[in-house]
């Protein structure tokens, strides 16, 4: 098996089990009443959209991510990734558990930024293969807007 192919199959793993550790800490998250009864902004997707696009943005930003570390160094690509990690997961919790949306608009921005980075720092590295990360951003574009709008409007 290739290096390519282990890394890829290996941020698989990490990435599904981010959104499995992220769901678990979020409690009741958006079924829950806090979330019910928030003023939602009018562009809020429906709830399977989500779950969807998730998986979408972790397939397509493993395969970004074994495409990174087959040029870069590999303590920036893993340090910069674990940071993402731990902000991906931490802002569920901030969010839908401790109903924190300061907070967690803070942390969605940073890793808003970071993804952010990761796609246009990298462009001259990796070229189209950039591209696998750009759902993610754009998700996160969208995600950043509605918890601002929760924020402002609630």
């Amino acid at each position: 098996m290739s290096p390519f192919i282990k890394h890829a199959l290996l941020f698989l793993v990490i990435n599904f089990a981010a959104l499995g550790i992220g769901g678990f800490l979020m409690g009741e998250g958006p079924t829950g009443e806090y979330y019910q009864t928030l003023n939602k902004a009018p562009w809020t997707p429906p709830g399977w959209v989500f779950g969807a696009a998730w998986t979408t943005i972790m397939i397509c930003f493993s395969f970004y991510m074994a495409c990174w570390l087959k040029y870069e160094n590999d303590t920036i690509v893993w340090t910069l990734f674990t940071l993402q990690f731990a902000l991906n997961v931490g802002w569920n919790p901030l969010f839908f558990d401790l109903h924190m949306a300061f907070p967690a608009l803070l942390v969605i921005a940073i890793l808003t930024a970071l993804v952010g980075y990761f796609l246009f720092a990298n462009w001259s590295l990796l070229g189209t293969q950039s591209l696998l990360i750009a759902p993610y951003f754009v998700w996160l574009c969208i995600a950043t807007s509605l918890n601002g709008y929760i924020l402002a409007y609630n």
